[in-house]
Formats: C-alpha cells, structure tokens, sequence
C-alpha cells in the first residue's frame, strides 16, 4: 500500500501559495528576505533581535523571553546548499515560510493562548499549560531502552505532530517499527499502511506509540488544504486496537483553531498563510 497519490500534488499547491503570500507579506512590509534557488524559490525570513519576518511580533516576543524556545529557533536549516549564503550566521529551519514548526510556534507561544478556555477546550488541555517545543518522544524499545526521536509540542498531557507543506508523516523500515514494545500489542498491524519492507506514516505510529505508553493524548495539526494528510491518518487510526486510546486521539486543521484565536494573530495568520476559521 502506498500513500495518497495525490499528496505530493496537494504539498506542492500549498506550497506555492504559502510561497507567493510569503513574498507579497515581506514586499510590502520590507521585511529582510532571501529566496532560495531552484525553480520554486522559497522565502527564507532573516531575524533580528527584536523582529523576524516569519514570525507574528508578539508571538516572537514572548519566544525571546523563554530560553527554550529561544533555543528551538536555532535549529539548523538542513538544506544550506539551497540557500543564498547567509551574511551572519546559517539560515535556520524556522526563517523558511514552510515551516510547520514556525506556524506552531507562532500560534502557541503568543501571549496568554493558553488561557483561552474555547481554545483549551478544542485541544482537551487545561487552561494555562505550558508549551513544550522539541521533546523527546519516549517510546519504550523491547531491549529496554526508549526511542530518541522528538515530537513537535507537549501542551499539558497533549502530544501534538505539526503538518504544513511536508507530504506525508514518512516512512520507516519494518525492523525499526517492530523494535517498539508496545507495537503489536496496539496496532493491528498487518491492516497498517506498509509496503514490503517498511511501515507508512511512521511519526503518526510512533506518536501513538508514544502517548499509549504515557497515558497521554495525541493531536495532528494540518491544513484543511491537505485533505491527504487527513485520509493518512484515518487510515492508522483504524489500526488502533483499543477503543480508549483511539478516543485519545485527534486530528484538528490550523483553520479550526483560528476561530478562537485573538484578532492580531487571525489577521497575520489569514495573511501569511491563507488560514482562517471561515476558508
């Protein structure tokens, strides 16, 4: 079984949108800029101490206040070669207007979210939980030791997987997915999406993994856009063996949290992204 055929399509769409929003966003507010090479050129936002294009002003305040999440902006960005060069430093992950990760921080660490009951209530946390960027997932191995991947956000006993522009959540060999303890114990896994020698979606089945082990939630954050996305993780979730943990479980759309988000960062988000509770 192979993934949605149409992913790659969907991915490329969105990404040319968020392309050309991102260069009109940074034309018109002269904000410092560079495009990568390549025949779909991507903006890359260029920071400064008070500022950062790819960022909502109060949301990348509040990130510069706390270390670490100050230190999730530094993560390098893994395609340098494609890059102009940088005049200061390397061009980081989170400067591309592609960044999932960019978009999940811009959302959750702007001022006082978290105690938005409405806001709380969609994602099942408490109001004021704090968000916890880049944590180590913790799936326990059967040799006893526990996997070393991280995922996107903890929000109180919420794990969350960010998707903006990537085209599925990959893929992994069978000898790495069967190495987790719990796998066959949750999973129906011959019904799982997989080829001959590996499993797909493999963050979604990790993830998983992850909060049975913990006792926590799980949540997939996408774009509406990306009805792909969607059809790949409802066809893990029918895979879940256990009626509690699949309660647990969540996928939400960037636009259905828009709806009971401030008024400043609607507006950057409807902007820069094309995100909006009524799109």
């Amino acid at each position: 079984m192979a993934a949605a055929p149409n992913s790659a399509l969907y991915a490329s769409q969105l990404r040319r949108e968020l392309i050309e929003r991102s260069r009109q966003y940074a034309h018109e507010r002269s904000l410092p800029h560079q495009l990568s090479y390549g025949s779909l050129p991507v903006v890359v936002f260029e920071a400064s101490p008070v500022c950062h294009g790819n960022f909502c002003d109060p949301s990348y305040k509040e990130i510069l206040k706390e270390p670490n999440w100050q230190r999730r902006l530094q993560k390098v960005h893994a395609q340098q070669k494609a890059l102009p060069t940088k005049e200061n430093g390397r061009w980081r992950e989170l400067d591309s207007c592609n960044s999932s990760d960019a978009l999940l921080m811009n959302i959750f660490c702007y001022p006082r979210l978290s105690q938005r009951p409405h806001l709380c209530g969609l994602l099942g946390v408490g109001p004021g939980s704090h968000p916890q960027f880049g944590i180590p997932a913790r799936v326990p191995l059967l040799d006893s030791k526990v996997d070393r991947t991280e995922v996107d956000m903890k929000l109180g006993d919420l794990l969350v997987e960010a998707k903006l522009t990537e085209t599925d959540f990959q893929c992994a060999g069978k000898d790495v997915v069967e190495r987790y303890r719990d796998f066959r114990q949750v999973f129906d896994w011959r019904r799982l999406p997989q080829t001959r020698d590996s499993y797909l979606s493999y963050q979604l089945i990790r993830n998983v993994l992850s909060a049975y082990a913990t006792g926590r939630s799980f949540c997939v954050l996408c774009d509406a856009r990306r009805p792909d996305l969607m059809e790949m993780w409802f066809e893990v979730m029918q895979c879940v063996t256990s009626l509690d943990l699949r309660l647990r479980c969540k996928v939400l759309t960037w636009q259905e949290l828009a709806a009971f988000m401030p008024g400043t960062l609607q507006s950057f988000l409807a902007l820069k992204y094309g995100i909006s509770s009524d799109a």
